[in-house]
């Protein structure tokens, strides 16, 4: 079964997560941990692996991506979270 994304401007619901001063990114698998998207760090790679997460809206399966400031990544039938 699919999921439906809201459009803009539409009750969209976004976390936003600051990094710590001084980094300018973090790894994909250390957010979905960090946002308790993912309830292991064992689990990042089956949930990337299934489709389950987008960065800026593309697919992502690379948990060692790096996230920087002002991307968005969407996890199925979680918030949004932006980092900031």
């Amino acid at each position: 079964m699919g999921s439906t994304r809201a459009e803009p401007g539409e009750d969209e619901r976004v976390r936003t997560i600051e990094l710590r001063s001084g980094e300018e990114s973090i790894r994909l698998g250390q957010l979905l941990k960090l946002v308790d998207a993912v309830p292991s760090g064992a689990q990042v790679k089956d949930v990337l692996a299934a489709g389950d997460i987008r960065v800026n809206g593309e697919v992502e399966d690379r948990r060692g991506r790096q996230v920087r400031r002002g991307d968005v990544v969407s996890v199925v039938d979680q918030e949004d979270v932006q980092v900031s």
